[in-house]
């Protein structure tokens, strides 16, 4: 028996009472304030510009308020939501401050000016997350898996230090507007030790493939944790590339290399999630595959699509986590394929996705160039229809009614995604470099076509056919062997 849920369905949990400890409430108190503070300061921010600062210490622009505001609203959402979850658990004090204690690092981390000051606070939201993996202290499998993740959080902080070390050596500043201010003049061997090391480090708190394993042994987290997680910690990688984009736009090779290794972790955490048969394991190799799209956006030069998407993901999968309970009890196995697709569905799929392409390039002029905005429009098109797509075959609809309900939910999505990239791309502005498009080249092409075709059989449901490959995605999709509850007599959180 797997033993990767953390805690008992949330419907059977005791309500909060009166006599519950004062900390949850007064810190899920908090925590809203703060989301309503920082809603003032990014209208604030919105109406007049510049970036308000501490020289050399702290910076708040665009992407600060932005991301204060996501971030307290979602730490907010899994504070009031644990408020039942955790109710009578002699841990609930414990994790609550460690919930709060995250939400401040990252904060503090979007708005650190200092190269040290973002160092210190990217290693305390991992040291953070990793706590809450373990919370439960007796639980020797949740503390193998808060082990597993702190390894992997520490190398992602290791990577870091190299890179901001070189780029200290290389530019003599020691801010990221500073280091920003003097890309230009970057080369060599200090800067390509940098791009590598802050790659590596951005694909392991994103769990991108080969670092995925982390992710998947940490479902020994209480599900709000694991909300909070594929919602928001998985994010850092997208927000450190936008951070240091004037370091790594500097080489279209290098960035053509990020939009191939985003494009491996988007396919193999599709593949993943096909052999998974728990409901947090197939939620956890879908962010796989979706930080694997924010990756590639981010290699194609475009900033504030990776960080759209990171945002619209993390409010997908907050609620896909937080509703996971109810998901077990609701769903039951069908005799056939609700994703079956025929050719009429096909030819359905294939004009709606056209038609989806050519609005999100009207609203956002994006794809009307011979550059990578054309490879932005197809992967926004893939991953929203294929968001449409899982919506409408879990409805109970007949197989005629789903080919006209697709383009009924995916044409208001893809506009929704339009504009809120829009809207996003707008708030950061005044960031050094927010666009980079980069012109189309044959290497663009390749990448892109073994992309499609790989995407194209997987939905058609080829990989389905080979034992083999089953059995070695089974396996690359295993959690770390001391992670695993074998035995319900193993959990005894009291």
């Amino acid at each position: 028996m797997s033993g990767h849920s953390s805690k008992p369905t949330v419907g059977a949990l005791p309500d909060a009472t009166a006599d519950s400890p004062l900390a949850p409430v007064a810190l899920t108190k908090l925590v809203w304030a703060l989301f309503a503070a920082s809603v003032a300061v990014l209208f604030a921010r919105v109406r007049l510009g510049g970036a308000w600062e501490v020289p050399g210490v702290v910076a708040v622009d665009g992407l600060t308020v932005l991301l204060w505001v996501v971030v307290t609203f979602f730490s907010g959402i899994v504070h009031s939501y644990s408020r039942r979850y955790m109710a009578g658990s002699r841990h609930e004090t414990g994790f609550f401050a460690t919930v709060f204690g995250f939400t401040v690092a990252v904060m503090a981390l979007v708005a650190a000016n200092h190269v040290a000051l973002f160092w210190l606070f990217w290693l305390a939201m991992g040291l953070a997350m990793a706590k809450l993996i373990g919370i439960i202290d007796g639980w020797k499998q949740a503390q193998a898996a808060a082990s597993v993740a702190r390894r992997y959080f520490l190398a992602s902080s290791a990577f870091l230090g190299v890179a901001l070390a070189a780029l200290w050596w290389a530019t003599g500043a020691t801010t990221v507007s500073g280091i920003a201010a003097a890309a230009d003049g970057l080369g060599g061997a200090a800067w390509l030790v940098a791009c590598v090391a802050l790659v590596l480090a951005a694909m392991i708190q994103s769990a991108l493939v080969p670092f995925h394993g982390w992710l998947l042994s940490s479902m020994t987290a209480p599900t709000p944790a694991s909300a909070l997680m594929h919602a928001g910690f998985v994010n850092a990688g997208g927000i450190l590339l936008l951070r240091f984009a004037p370091v790594v736009t500097l080489d279209a090779t290098l960035m053509l290399g990020i939009v191939a290794v985003g494009a491996t972790s988007a396919l193999l955490g599709k593949l993943l999630k096909n052999v998974q048969t728990d409901v947090k394991s197939e939620l956890g190799c879908s962010t796989i595959g979706q930080m694997g799209f924010m990756i590639m956006q981010a290699g194609l030069g475009f900033f504030g699509a990776a960080i759209t998407h990171l945002i619209l993901h993390g409010f997908y999968k907050a609620y896909h986590f937080l509703g996971a309970g109810g998901q077990v009890e609701q769903t039951a196995p069908t005799a056939h394929d609700a994703h079956e697709t025929g050719v009429a569905g096909a030819a359905v799929i294939v004009v709606t996705g056209l038609a989806g392409g050519a609005l999100f390039a009207a609203l956002t002029g994006k794809g009307t160039h011979l550059d990578s905005g054309l490879l932005l429009v197809a992967f926004v098109v893939l991953t929203t229809l294929h968001a449409a797509r899982n919506v409408v075959a879990h409805a109970a609809l007949p197989a005629t009614a789903r080919y006209g309900a697709v383009p009924l939910v995916f044409l208001p999505a893809i506009t929704v995604y339009a504009l809120a990239y829009e809207s996003i791309s707008s708030v950061l502005s005044g960031l050094p470099v927010v666009e980079a498009p980069a012109e189309l080249s044959a290497l663009h092409a390749l990448v892109a076509g073994v992309f499609l075709a790989v995407y194209v059989a997987i939905e058609l449901g080829v990989h389905k056919r080979s034992r083999r490959l089953y059995v070695a995605l089974l396996n690359a999709s295993q959690p770390a062997s001391p992670t695993v509850l074998t035995t319900t007599e193993e959990y005894n959180e009291y």
